[in-house]
Formats: C-alpha cells, sequence, structure tokens
C-alpha cells in the first residue's frame, strides 16, 4: 500500500532492539537495518523509548517446540518470597499478527501469550508446571530487566526447549541452532517494528462502531440464550463481525446458512440483515420457533417494496446483488424488483412500463454514489416514485460523514470492521475519496507494521457491526509503538434504540 497523502509529515523511528546473550546478536546482527545492542541483563537504552528483547526462551509446556517463537503479550518478572511484577506490551498484538503472516507456510508457530523473567534458568519440571498453571507460556532470564514500564517493550523469543526436552540435554545444540535460525527469520519483522516506532496522531472518528440495530440483534441473541438456554440457532452471521459472531458462539449460538440446518421444533434468529418471505415459510414448515432479529430499517424497506409491487410498479432496489440485505429485499417480491448497483448501470437499465416505477436502495450504501445513482434514474424516469424518508440508514450517513472528517487531517485511515460488511467497506471507500489511504482489518493484529512506517497522523473508525472494544486495542497498540496523542472528533450522539420482539423482550 503507498501513502501518498500530500499532507504526509514523518515520524522518527526510535526503536533499539536488544539482544541479551551473544549468540543472539550474532545471529541478528547481519540481519537487521534497526540498531542493535547486545544488553546482557542489564538494559542499554533509555527505558521510556521502544525496545525490542530478542533472543531463546524455554517453553513452559509442551505445547511450544523448540523452534516456535513467543511473542510477550505481557512480561512478568517472578521473584522469590514477592508477588511478581508485570508489565504489558501494548503493541504484542502488531508484531505477533505481522509474524504470523509473513511466517505462513514456514512451519514456525508464532505464540502470543505472557512470558516470565526469572532469576535463574529454570529445570525443574514441577517449577515449569506451576508457571505455566499462572498462564505463561515461557521463560527467560532477561526480558523484565530490559523493556520499560511504560508498555512499549516488546519480546520475541524463539523456543530451545521445553517441558519434554530440557535445557542441559542431548540434543540442545541442534535445539539451539533451529531456534537461532528462527529467530533470524523474524528479523524483517523486527526491522519493520523498528520502523513503525515514534510518535503518532491519533484522530477518533466520532460516531464510530455499533448502531442500535446492530446492538438490538446482538441483545436479541443473548436474551434468546438466556429464555432459552444454548443452543439457539441463528441463521446466517447476526451481524457482519467476526468477533461478534466468535462471542456469541462461546455462550451458545449455533449458526447455521440455512434454516433446514436448523432441528425441527427448535429457536432460530433471523439475522440483522433481513430474509426473504420464503425463508419464514420454510422456518414455519420445519416448526421452528422464529426471533426476528432483522433491524427495523431494513424492514421499512421491505415494506416499501411491498407497497410498491402492490400498485405493479417495478421496483430499482439500489443496491449490491450479492449482499444479504438486497437478496431478502428482492424476495419480497422477486417479480417487481431489479437490482441497479452503480449509476452506469442506472444509464442502462430497462423497465416494462416508465410510467410506473419506483426505487428503494439498501441501507449501508455510500451516500453520495447512492444518490448519483438516484439522480439518473430520476432523469431517465420522470415518473419515478421514492420512499418517504431516506433509505440509508442514520448510522451509514453519520459514520461516512465522521470518517471523511478525518480522513482530511489523517496520513492513513484504518477501519475495524470484517470483510463481508458494506458499511465498513464504505468508510474505508469514503476515506480514499477525500485521498487518504485506508485499510479494512478485523482488529489490531490484521495491521500490517509496514502501513504505519513514516506516517504519523493516523485516523481511526469502526464499521457499524464492530465492537467499540476493538478500537481501545488498536488505540493500546499503536501507543506500544511510541508516544500518541488522541483527539475526538464529532459531538454527535446517537440515542436511537429499537424495541424487542416479544419472543424475547420479557426474557
Amino acid at each position: 500500500m503507498t501513502i501518498t497523502n500530500p499532507g504526509t509529515r514523518s515520524t522518527t523511528a526510535t526503536g533499539t532492539v536488544c539482544t541479551p546473550l551473544r549468540a543472539e546478536w550474532l545471529a541478528l546482527r547481519d540481519r537487521l537495518s534497526a540498531d542493535v545492542v547486545r544488553t546482557g541483563r542489564a538494559a542499554g537504552v533509555p527505558r521510556e523509548e521502544p525496545v525490542l528483547v530478542a533472543g531463546l526462551a524455554g517453553a513452559l509446556t509442551a505445547e511450544l517446540k523448540p523452534g516456535d517463537l513467543v511473542v510477550a503479550s505481557e512480561v512478568r518478572r517472578s521473584r522469590q518470597a514477592r508477588p511478581p511484577e508485570v508489565v504489558p506490551s501494548h503493541a504484542s498484538a502488531l508484531v505477533a499478527g505481522e509474524l504470523r503472516r509473513q511466517l505462513a507456510g514456514t512451519g514456525i508457530t508464532v505464540h502470543h501469550g505472557p512470558l516470565v523473567t526469572t532469576d535463574r534458568i529454570v529445570e525443574s519440571a514441577d517449577e515449569r508446571r506451576a508457571l505455566a498453571e499462572t498462564g505463561a507460556i515461557a521463560v527467560d532470564t532477561e526480558s523484565a530487566l530490559i523493556v520499560g514500564r511504560e508498555g512499549r517493550g516488546i519480546v520475541v523469543r524463539a523456543i530451545v526447549d521445553n517441558s519434554e526436552q530440557p535445557l542441559l540435554r542431548p540434543g540442545m545444540p541442534l535445539r539451539g541452532i533451529r531456534a537461532l535460525a528462527s529467530l533470524r527469520r523474524a528479523a524483517p519483522v523486527i526491522d519493520a517494528w523498528a520502523a513503525a516506532t515514534g510518535e503518532h496522531e491519533l484522530q477518533l472518528a466520532g460516531p464510530r462502531s455499533f448502531c442500535a440495530g446492530v446492538e438490538r440483534a446482538i441483545e436479541i441473541v443473548e436474551r434468546g440464550l438466556e429464555r432459552f438456554g444454548a443452543p439457539v440457532y441463528v441463521r446466517r452471521q447476526i451481524v457482519h463481525n467476526v468477533h461478534v459472531v466468535h462471542d456469541l458462539e462461546r455462550r451458545g449460538a449455533i449458526f447455521v446458512e440455512e434454516v433446514e440446518e436448523v432441528p425441527e421444533g427448535s429457536v432460530v434468529v433471523l439475522a440483522a440483515h433481513g430474509v426473504a418471505p420464503e425463508v419464514r415459510r420454510r422456518a414455519a414448515e420445519r416448526q421452528l420457533q422464529v426471533v426476528d432479529a432483522t433491524c427495523p430499517l431494513v424492514s421499512k424497506v421491505h415494506n416499501e417494496v411491498r407497497r410498491f409491487a402492490d400498485r405493479d410498479s417495478t421496483v430499482l432496489l439500489i443496491g449490491h446483488p450479492d449482499h444479504e440485505e438486497v437478496v431478502g429485499t428482492m424476495g419480497e417480491a422477486p417479480e417487481h424488483v431489479i437490482v441497479v448497483a452503480d449509476p452506469d448501470e442506472a444509464e442502462t437499465v430497462e423497465v416494462p412500463d416508465p410510467t410506473k416505477v419506483s426505487y428503494a436502495m439498501q441501507t449501508t450504501l455510500a451516500v453520495e454514489e447512492a444518490e448519483q445513482t438516484a439522480t439518473v434514474l430520476q432523469r431517465r424516469f420522470p415518473a419515478l416514485a421514492g420512499p418517504r424518508k431516506d433509505d440509508i440508514c442514520y448510522a451509514t450517513s453519520n459514520r461516512q460523514h465522521a470518517v471523511r472528517e478525518i480522513a482530511r487531517k489523517s496520513d492513513l485511515v484504518i477501519v475495524l470492521g470484517s470483510q463481508n460488511s458494506s458499511n465498513s467497506k464504505r468508510l474505508a471507500e469514503v476515506s480514499e475519496g477525500e485521498g487518504t489511504a485506508a485499510v479494512l482489518v478485523d482488529d489490531a493484529s490484521e495491521v500490517e507494521l509496514g502501513w504505519l512506517a513514516g506516517v504519523h497522523r493516523i485516523g481511526i473508525t469502526a464499521g457499524a457491526s464492530a465492537p467499540p472494544a476493538l478500537v481501545n486495542e488498536l488505540v493500546q497498540n499503536l501507543s506500544g509503538l511510541g508516544p500518541v496523542t488522541v483527539t475526538e472528533n464529532g459531538t454527535l450522539t446517537e440515542d436511537v434504540r429499537f424495541a424487542l420482539p416479544k419472543e424475547v423482550s420479557q426474557a
């Protein structure tokens, strides 16, 4: 990705790579462009600057194999007769994600979890087991003495031994060579981390993240689980976000593609994007207890299509033909609906009777392009009838306006949302329309370090189906690369609230 915003202001990289042992230093010194120093067990760099400790470690369980890499999510210092000191590693998800992408297919497994530093090498199986019971996954003797306390320390360690293959046993030299080779394979990512360090200005879009329709849909599943007990079946993704889906799966929701996969007589929730009447008919045939989580604003579009079709009007549905919302809306009157994707299609679409034509819109479209498409249709069909109120939902419009504002102040915009989320994709497109590069990621672990090199001003937003916690996690990860200033943009408050369906409203 090339960042070409003419307002870009470079940030000076400040990260230093520390290798405690000579063997670790020798393994990396010719592989890194970043500053690399041999520290021993004492820090040789300013504590407030970003530091990456690279070296070898022992695994606390047999699940981690020699040659695997560990990125510490936090560093704990364990000393006798004292509570462990815990220092977070704020940018660790960025580094772990980059390593997993870069090393995919190499046979090197990357683990992300707590690392503990002890005063001596841990050989005893019982002592390793005790440390593992605290949740730690690896152990060394230096990292906690080197990283600062501001959360700007990164630890990347290659496993040299585990509980089944202790350090001082036959085969150790070969395991050491393998571990150092893995460490050398990590060098490009370590360089990318160093290039991404420095000061950053973060511009947060407001409003962002969950809208009322998404909150309602999630609450419907949660209340369904409380009222009916697990499992509760959900047709398709309740909203288009992998984090929401995985969280509900952990609570007992089962997601299926079609109602035919749901056992007869079971509870099934229909997703927020809406369904065609045919789906409801098939659910009734299976005697399923249906709880409808369709967003009320989507239901409004369904009602409009039925109203227009009842007048024997051709409905030109502006939207993306493969999106679930459009598929469900078409199902209300398939013989009357023609999908129009963009202004180009609007120029060529034909209707049986130009005096009986109307239009409706998918609720999550890019506002400007949708308006352009409608304008073309109005020019071509003077009798065109439209909805009483705009179909594009308030949350979509608000978030697009907000991202436009931060794009003008940023060198890069990061949009949090899943790839199948229409409204999240539109946010990235709106930023690019302002001339600012944008990336769409599910969470901080998907942010590529190369995107951040030389970038000073970063805009952040989240699609209407993305959990708010993802924004906080991204801000925290970026703070691990150096000092950040965070600015909230926008004063608009969304206070829309939709009622729950009767099936779960008393849960």
